[in-house]
């Protein structure tokens, strides 16, 4: 969503948004972003202050994937919106 709003908005902007939403994420959040389902099971395979236990990963997954569902919606629902 961060780089559909910039897109809308301020397109040379984007590559900055972008950073400094994945560096909030990090710093700022107890999951430290686990920004996809792909840094999910890398980080359950490893055994850091960043690491998740295997047993919890699919639950993970689960939720980043209805968010990305979430977000889409929400995408599309703007889009119809700034078309009227």
């Amino acid at each position: 969503m961060v780089i559909w709003g910039c897109r809308a908005h301020r397109a040379p902007v984007t590559p900055f948004a972008v950073a400094a939403y994945i560096t909030g994420a990090y710093w700022f959040t107890a999951s430290t972003s686990f920004a996809n389902p792909a840094v999910t099971v890398a980080r359950s395979l490893s055994d850091t202050f960043a690491g998740i236990r295997p047993l919890d990963a699919p639950g993970f997954m689960l939720a980043q994937l209805v968010g990305a569902g979430l977000a889409m919606a929400f995408i599309r629902l703007g889009r119809a919106a700034s078309d009227r």
